[in-house]
């Protein structure tokens, strides 16, 4: 199953918008939290990677535990850049860093959908501010949460996985 192409440029219709505007509620955040993060990767496996839980396209990101050594799995957003795809490790504007954070860090080789990649953190200014605005096209509320940073003085992380 191949991974989705999400284009960050492609314009959106008022039903995403509007799946958008409840991600971004008090109620769209805790289902995002705490339902759509365990129904999104069995949805992805049913159905090949066509049905998410919202208007979101996500995929599940396999790494190796920077701790522990173990496999892990987590269900992301995510939009390309060329052949590259991007992640943003917003952690819902938390102050902590996500822990799929720590464990590209440690172990950059990893699996989106099904496909190998390597990760690499983003650390040019200018490209930064550039795939970040990107971000925010593909979900608004890429916004929210780097208000939500601001007191805490976490920069939102991003990776760029190139394809092995």
């Amino acid at each position: 199953m191949p991974l989705r192409y999400v284009d960050p440029l492609r314009p959106r219709g008022s039903k995403y918008e509007q799946g958008v505007h409840f991600g971004r509620s008090k109620v769209g955040q805790f289902l995002a939290r705490h339902v759509a993060r365990r129904t999104d990767p069995l949805l992805f496996r049913l159905t090949k990677g066509r049905v998410n839980m919202g208007p979101i396209i996500n995929a599940p990101l396999r790494t190796v535990g920077a701790k522990s050594g173990k496999p892990r799995e987590v269900q992301l957003t995510y939009f390309h850049d060329g052949s590259d795809v991007i992640l943003v490790a917003s952690n819902f504007g938390q102050s902590k860093h996500p822990q799929w954070y720590y464990n590209l860090k440690a172990n950059p080789d990893c699996t989106f959908g099904q496909e190998p990649f390597t990760a690499v953190q983003v650390t040019d200014a200018d490209e930064y501010e550039r795939l970040y605005e990107l971000a925010k096209r593909v979900y608004a509320g890429y916004g929210d949460y780097r208000e939500k940073t601001q007191d805490s003085g976490r920069q939102i992380p991003i990776f760029r996985l190139k394809p092995r």
